[in-house]
């Protein structure tokens, strides 16, 4: 009996795990250009060009608003003005800065990331 009891609980204990896990990894959701394209651009949302201000100035997309990921005490506290419950869009040059940036979000309490993983430089590549 003992061992059913043990095996039962943990089973609930792993499906319990899992399933909080499975719910962090979908806070943040990997988008393309296309996607970029057809629910970013011209629209009111929060876009955040995590790049250095050097690269911004040299370019970016749409109405981006600039917070400099790689100075994380000033990232923190510029994205506490933005809305946890509204969704934020995040790219750099090629998509690791702005993975960073996400688990930046997550850990802040936003609710619906959007990585650009391709970033600016899949960005400016002409189709």
């Amino acid at each position: 009996m003992r061992r059913v009891i043990k095996f039962t609980l943990l089973t609930f204990s792993f499906l319990w795990a899992m399933a909080c896990l499975s719910q962090q990894e979908e806070l943040v959701k990997k988008i393309d250009k296309a996607t970029v394209q057809a629910e970013v651009i011209a629209k009111d949302v929060q876009l955040v060009d995590v790049r250095t201000p050097a690269e911004y100035d040299q370019g970016h997309i749409d109405d981006a608003v600039n917070f400099d990921v790689s100075d994380t005490e000033t990232f923190s506290t510029q994205i506490e003005n933005l809305d946890k419950d509204r969704p934020i869009y995040v790219y750099c040059k090629k998509g690791g800065r702005s993975n960073k940036a996400a688990e930046i979000l997550k850990t802040k309490g936003f609710t619906q990331i959007y990585d650009y993983s391709g970033g600016y430089d899949d960005w400016k590549k002409v189709e």
